[in-house]
């Protein structure tokens, strides 16, 4: 059956446009992580993540070219030094590496549906398929090598029971309840995420070149400390043990192998993606008080250094302007 020729819609040039700069922007990272990852099993995957990258990109620009639409500049060969010495060790690249999947694994799918023409149906679909394929891997290796980081295990009642007092929400005032499984896991998750995010953001601060990119990198560092300190002392008072906050290792470079851009770029984009998914998750499955107060007050912090990151890529002319409709009141 011949498919019929449509333009594309406005939900499916917005997500071709992410698309290629979250594409963009993952080839430098994988580029230069498969020049300095030493363990033979990570460079094998980080050779597929290239691989699959640069054939994202090629089929992106097939599809902006088809439908005379200007392709995006995203990141270039300018936005990345492989020569530079390694910076990260393997283990920190894993945890980049996974980071980078789950992000996938949140916008392809949620773009998938919206697709009305085979060529993007097919594009998401294949990259959904490779990114589920490829996380598993990463997954593995993670697990071979004991660095995954588990929610807490914890005995559960196995009682079947129904809510019937409001003192179960009560968390601010006197008695309160232990944690739910729920609430378990959405503390662990944002503590892990907290901890991740607050050593991508000591990383980059060492290699960025702008004094106001290293100040707010610095500032978000300071932030996270108020967070984690918040989420340690909940779990510290229910008696809940979690898993330590892995190895994030870095090492010193005389260059910085990522241009301020990339790095605020993907601050923006995959922490604070991240950041607010499993604030609002953790919010809308969170019962207690306390809890709810906490994820509230941690979600009103991370929007005021997100917002200001944005900010500065505005003031240093790195954001790129989405399309745009024409004007129809002139």
């Amino acid at each position: 059956m011949r498919e019929i020729s449509v333009g594309l819609t406005s939900t499916e040039i917005s997500n071709i446009w992410s698309s290629y700069l979250k594409s963009s922007m993952e080839l430098r990272f994988f580029q230069y992580f498969y020049r300095t990852a030493d363990d033979l099993e990570l460079k094998k995957i980080l050779e597929k993540m290239v691989v699959f990258s640069e054939k994202s990109l090629n089929d992106l620009k097939n599809i902006f070219l088809k439908e005379n639409l200007t392709i995006p500049l995203g990141f270039t060969e300018k936005d990345v030094r492989l020569d530079v010495e390694k910076f990260f060790s393997d283990t920190f690249i894993l945890y980049i590496c996974h980071d980078i999947t789950m992000l996938s694994l949140t916008t392809y799918p949620s773009a998938f549906p919206d697709c009305t023409r085979n060529d993007t149906r097919d594009y998401f679909q294949g990259a959904i398929e490779f990114t589920i394929s490829i996380q598993n891997e990463i997954t593995d290796l993670m697990l071979q090598q004991g660095i995954f980081l588990k929610s807490p295990q914890v005995a559960m009642d196995h009682t079947i029971d129904l809510v019937d007092e409001m003192k179960y929400l009560n968390g601010l005032f006197g008695h309160s309840r232990p944690l739910n499984a729920p609430e378990i896991a959405n503390l662990s998750r944002i503590l892990h995420r907290a901890h991740f995010s607050k050593m991508v953001l000591l990383s980059f601060s060492k290699l960025a070149s702008h004094k106001e990119v290293k100040q707010h990198l610095s500032k978000g560092v300071d932030a996270l400390n108020k967070v984690l300190d918040t989420l340690e002392d909940t779990f510290n008072k229910e008696n809940i043990p979690y898993s330590a906050s892995g190895d994030f290792n870095f090492f010193e470079v005389n260059h910085s192998p990522f241009s301020d851009k990339l790095m605020l770029f993907f601050v923006n984009t995959c922490l604070g993606m991240f950041c607010f998914i499993m604030i609002n998750q953790a919010l809308t499955s969170s019962l207690r008080s306390d809890i709810v107060t906490k994820f509230t007050l941690i979600s009103a912090q991370m929007k005021k250094f997100y917002g200001k990151g944005l900010l500065l890529m505005i003031t240093e002319k790195w954001l790129e302007q989405p399309p745009q409709v024409f004007n129809r009141k002139s």
